[in-house]
């Protein structure tokens, strides 16, 4: 059977290609796709430029029509590559307010949500990497 996914794609620079590494990326990849970066106190405190969004994180939203808004980030869709921000919500036609899709790189990391463990243990082994530079 032939292969869905390929990491020769990433190497092309054949516009096609790269749409197709993207939508056939499995989730252990697409979740590298889902980076924003951090407000410059928090640049300054980790000493690195960008992380991956989480459920949790406080984000403001820097493009489109909810620039400006801050808010928790309620849910992140790998499979659509979009994260959803409360506060960033549209009126459907039955009255009712449906959160809109953001894309990560449109967010800038506000405040980490540090209560999963593995992830604080991460963020402070980067943190040491980038000091002992």
């Amino acid at each position: 059977m032939k292969k869905e996914f390929s990491k020769a794609w990433n190497s092309s620079t054949q516009g096609r290609k790269q749409r197709k590494y993207v939508a056939k990326a499995p989730l252990h990849i697409k979740h590298k796709f889902m980076g924003a970066p951090l407000n410059a106190t928090l640049k300054k405190e980790y000493g690195f430029r960008s992380l991956p969004v989480r459920s949790g994180d406080t984000v403001k939203i820097t493009t489109g029509q909810f620039k400006g808004i801050e808010g928790k980030v309620s849910k992140v869709s790998l499979i659509k590559t979009k994260v959803y921000v409360e506060g960033a919500a549209i009126k459907r036609a039955d009255g009712s307010d449906a959160l809109y899709p953001i894309h990560a790189s449109n967010v800038e990391i506000v405040k980490l949500d540090l209560s999963d463990k593995k992830r604080s243990e991460k963020i402070e082994s980067l943190k040491s990497k980038e000091a002992s530079k």
